[in-house]
Parts: structure tokens; C-alpha cells; sequence
């Protein structure tokens, strides 16, 4: 039965009792009796009650429908509301799954290209930082010190300055371009990129470790990569935000075949902020590889992101398109 009928019915049965309770053996005087009056006051009551009622059961089923697209987030997928009701309802909770669905396999997939972009575009810039810039200030090094040799006292200080300088220079676009293009993990593989980023966010002020368990499976590129990417988007928000003094980076094997990826910090932890774009960027690229990740407080204060990606390999992502 339609919606339209059910709603008709519902009223029509109410509008059946007051024709009843006219026709009843109930009268009304001129004027109104305070009996009468009660008799007539009680009777409306109790179909207004009724009608209330039988409306809020008729449309209960939309009713958890608003709540669930209300709910709906496309970087939290898998949530769906049952399909109950009859009729319309039923088909229309169908559809607004189907339609969730496919959401999220096309932010899913414009994601992807956006970060494949991303990637591509960070690999450029590496190698421009590094054949381009990185050369230059080398260039301007050798001339600095054959200028600094052959140059009087009175100005061969100076020289030497500018060549700490172009020096301190010249490690700082080496460091933003591993940043921008992780080749360590291309060359030696997320375990030794996972210690050379801890090592990179290891200052007098924050203590930066990495444990790796034995155990752990090989895994595809693309989901190396959003390890790795994840691993230093934590790391960086720990360093920026936090306040901690301590962070640890944890990748260990689990029972069920997959592998969980740990950043936990001894900081001021998230509390009731909005997340920002950080832990939505890191959302984005867990639903790349069918990921699941969670971001807030640690069990012992602090933050905690943990990745749970799975163990076997899959399909190309980010790193090959980039490639």
C-alpha cells in the first residue's frame, strides 16, 4: 500500500469515529451542556491522540531514512540504513543505498585521480628541486669557496658565511624534496622509509621512534604509499599541534591477515576540534585501498591514528599512475 493510501485511510478512520460519535446516542443542547461539552472535548482528544499515533507509526520509515542521509559521510562508507517499510518506503531506502553506493565509488574514484595528480605533480617538483635548484646551489658553493681562497682577509669571512649559508640552503631543498617524492621508499622499501621519517621529525624537543614487527607482509606499492603518507601527515601535525615531547610510529601484522598502521604521541590530543584537512587527506587515501582508519584520542592520552590496510596485494594506485 502507497504512502498516499496509508496517510487516507489513517485520516478517513478519524473522521469514521467523530461521524460515529455524532450519530452516537450522545446530544448537544443549546446551550452546551458541561457534559456534553467534556463528552465532546474527550472525544477529540482521543482522535487527535489517534491520529498522532497512527501517523507516526505510517511514517516512522522516513522518519530513520532522514536520520541516516543526514548522517551520511562519503569518507566514512559502509553505513547503511535497514530497508523496513512497506511499499514506496522500502524502494525509496533501496535507492538512496544504491545512490550512497554509488557516491562513494565515484568520490572514491576522482580521489584517486586527484591524488595520482598530486603525486605526479610532487615528483616534478622533487626533481626539479634537485636537478634544477639542488645543482645551482652547488654551482654557487664551488664558486663561493674558489672566491674565498683566492679573496683578501678583510672580505674572505663574509665569503665563508655566504657559503654556510647557500650550504644550510642547499640540505633544505634537499630535505622538501624527500619530502615531496619519498625515494627511499622506492629504493629500499617502507620499513627504511618509516625509520628515515622518524628520523626526520627527531629534534631536541620531540623524541621520534619506529618499531616494525617481525612479520609483516609485502605489500603493494600503492598501499606502501599511503602508509607512508599517512605515517607523515601524523607525524608532521604531531610536530605542528601537538606539543608532545614523544611520538611512536608502529607497523605490526594482525591475526586476520592485515596490517595496522600505529602514530601515537604523549601530546594535548585532538579533543573536540572539527577535523581539518590533515585527517581528511588521510581519509581520502585509506578509502584508496579499502582501508579503515581511525583518528583521536590514544588509550594513555594523546592522539592516536591507527590504518588498518589489508595484507594482500591489490590493484595499482597513486604510486604507478605518478609513475
Amino acid at each position: 500500500m502507497t504512502l498516499y493510501w496509508r496517510i487516507f485511510l489513517l485520516n478517513a478512520a478519524v473522521l469514521l469515529a467523530a461521524v460515529l460519535l455524532l450519530l452516537g446516542p450522545v446530544t448537544v443542547s443549546t446551550p452546551v451542556l458541561f457534559g456534553e461539552a467534556l463528552v465532546l472535548l474527550t472525544g477529540l482528544v482521543v482522535m487527535l491522540v489517534a491520529n498522532a499515533a497512527l501517523l507516526r507509526f505510517g511514517l516512522a520509515p522516513l522518519a530513520r531514512l532522514t536520520r541516516a542521509m543526514a548522517t551520511a559521510d562519503l569518507l566514512r562508507p559502509g553505513s547503511r540504513p535497514n530497508v523496513t517499510g512497506p511499499g514506496e518506503m522500502a524502494e525509496l531506502t533501496k535507492t538512496f543505498n544504491a545512490m550512497l553506493a554509488r557516491l562513494e565509488a565515484e568520490r572514491a574514484t576522482s580521489t584517486g585521480r586527484v591524488l595520482s595528480a598530486q603525486e605526479a605533480e610532487r615528483h616534478r617538483l622533487a626533481q626539479e628541486l634537485h636537478d634544477e635548484v639542488g645543482q645551482t646551489l652547488t654551482a654557487v658553493l664551488l664558486q663561493l669557496k674558489h672566491a674565498a681562497d683566492r679573496a683578501p682577509e678583510t672580505v674572505r669571512a663574509d665569503l665563508r658565511q655566504a657559503q654556510e649559508t647557500t650550504r644550510t640552503g642547499l640540505e633544505e631543498i634537499r630535505r622538501i624534496a624527500r619530502r615531496l617524492r619519498p625515494g627511499v621508499l622506492e629504493e629500499l622499501g617502507l620499513h627504511s622509509a618509516l625509520r628515515a621519517l622518524a628520523n626526520e621529525f627527531t629534534t631536541s624537543r620531540l623524541s621520534a621512534t619506529t618499531h616494525i614487527a617481525p612479520g609483516v607482509p609485502a605489500l603493494d606499492p600503492a598501499t606502501e604509499l599511503v602508509l607512508y603518507r599517512v605515517a607523515q601527515e601524523g607525524l608532521t601535525n604531531t610536530a605542528r599541534h601537538a606539543g608532545a615531547t614523544r611520538v611512536e610510529v608502529r607497523l605490526r601484522p594482525e591475526a586476520d591477515g592485515r596490517v595496522t598502521l600505529l602514530v601515537t604521541d604523549d601530546g594535548r590530543g585532538i579533543g573536540s576540534a572539527p577535523e581539518g584537512a590533515g585527517i581528511s587527506g588521510m581519509r581520502e587515501r585509506a578509502l584508496l585501498v579499502g582501508a579503515d582508519l581511525f583518528a583521536g584520542p590514544g588509550q594513555g592520552g594523546g592522539t592516536e591514528i591507527r590504518l588498518c590496510v589489508d595484507g594482500s596485494p591489490s590493484g595499482p594506485g597513486p604510486q604507478e599512475n605518478a609513475r
